[in-house]
């Protein structure tokens, strides 16, 4: 079924590729100052509103809106960076400088976009003290000099206990109100335990989410296993989503079980289809939770999720223990890895088996330009192998949990409840 895992010691980064078109800047919005007389009103405005800016498309399209980001300067500041979640190429990090008004401390750079587009973003800003533009290490420079919106409130938790993210989206964004918590719905319970591997060596820490009791409540639970739950509990919350969607009826009550990815070295080492990783999911860590919790042994109701590396990892847990996860539920999936000869190593593996009896629910950004060619191929070669009844989605977006958040959700729905 399956060929010897690439090593550990490959490169730790995707495929090195451009931004394949080209961002889709548009010239300065006429609600900017004409004078420096109007800046003052300006910038108050600005504060009632909220940043970034949106206004109408140039162009009179109802699809798409000019968004616009801002910053206000002082005499020192030399230049002024926005990096909107793959809205930015690393390999051409001169595309998201804003440009200064003249004469004037409003600095702005605007971007057509469709309506239904969301992303966290970061703002890194040039007040000298550091090697000069024309300085190879200036843009590595620039990428420290991190500075939150002042005038944007709408913030997601940072990642690996970094500041909170600033983020933006458009009126035609999926909706993730079922996120907030709501009175009146009936709250489960979360505690963290440390859960004993001799697969990992030591201890792994986890999250375990018991729902509440309800008369309906099957005798089994259905099982979501969630990677990265450092950060989707603690941080995002995603109990209170599990407890909305179970009091709506469109999942079952579930039992939920998020391990710990520990750090970023660690996750890679563990994340990149190690057979260990999954024998610790599969005979160490659901055991544990059946000494807990009634859940089932179906691999049909069971679920294993994550994103990124942990999508990938998702993904390889069903392919090679289908008799525990029936389910992969992979989001924005490092299906490239590893970079280099071995590439899109796991799809050759699913290309080369028979058809195993896993559904596969997986969902990818349409900024996302380095991972997307690999997850097409992906899509393409589970339809090939007889996966009918895979699920291919993208969304106006990239690679960032403020999108993952209301794609979770949409997969839980499909996959627990047959809808799709």
């Amino acid at each position: 079924m399956s060929a010897p895992v690439p090593p550990q010691g490959t490169p730790r980064h995707p495929p090195r590729l451009a931004r394949p078109h080209a961002l889709p800047r548009l010239a300065g919005p006429g609600f900017l100052p004409t004078s420096p007389a109007g800046v003052e009103e300006f910038w108050a405005d600005v504060r009632r509103r909220g940043a970034p800016l949106v206004s109408p498309d140039p162009e009179g399209s109802e699809e798409h809106a000019a968004v616009t980001y801002l910053w206000r300067g002082t005499p020192a500041t030399r230049r002024v960076q926005v990096m909107p979640n793959k809205l930015a190429d690393p390999r051409a990090p001169e595309g998201n400088l804003m440009e200064r008004l003249p004469g004037t401390d409003v600095w702005h750079w605007t971007v057509r976009l469709r309506r239904d587009w969301r992303g966290t973003y970061d703002i890194h800003v040039d007040e000298g003290g550091g090697p000069g533009p024309d300085d190879p290490a200036y843009w590595q420079w620039l990428r420290a000099q991190r500075h939150a919106d002042p005038y944007n409130s709408r913030t997601l938790p940072g990642r690996w206990s970094g500041d909170p993210v600033a983020y933006a989206e458009l009126p035609g964004a999926p909706d993730a109100v079922d996120w907030e918590p709501r009175e009146g719905v009936a709250r489960g319970t979360v505690r963290d335990f440390q859960v004993p591997s001799r697969q990992l060596g030591g201890q792994r820490r986890v999250w375990l989410y018991r729902p509440a009791l309800a008369a309906r409540q099957p005798q089994e639970l259905p099982v979501l296993v969630l990677l990265d739950g450092e950060h989707w509990q603690p941080r995002l919350g995603v109990a209170h989503l599990l407890d909305n969607l179970i009091a709506d009826g469109r999942i079952p009550p579930l039992a939920a079980v998020l391990p710990e990815s520990v750090d970023a070295g660690t996750r890679w080492a563990e994340l990149t289809c190690r057979p260990e990783f999954v024998a610790f999911l599969a005979d160490e860590l659901l055991p544990w939770v059946a000494g807990r919790l009634p859940i089932t042994e179906d691999p049909a109701r069971t679920v294993v999720s994550g994103q990124s590396l942990g999508g990938l990892t998702a993904a390889y847990a069903a392919f090679t223990a289908p008799h525990r996860f029936g389910n992969a539920l992979a989001q924005s999936g490092s299906f490239w890895w590893p970079d280099g000869p071995d590439a899109e190593w796991l799809t050759g593996r699913l290309a080369a088996s028979p058809r195993l009896p896993v559904r596969f629910w997986l969902s990818f950004g349409e900024q996302e330009w380095v991972a997307l060619p690999a997850a097409r191929r992906l899509r393409d070669t589970l339809v090939v192998a007889g996966y009918q009844d895979a699920v291919y989605r993208e969304f106006n977006g990239g690679h960032d949990y403020l999108c993952w958040r209301t794609e979770l959700a949409d997969g839980l729905v499909g996959l627990l409840s047959g809808k799709s």
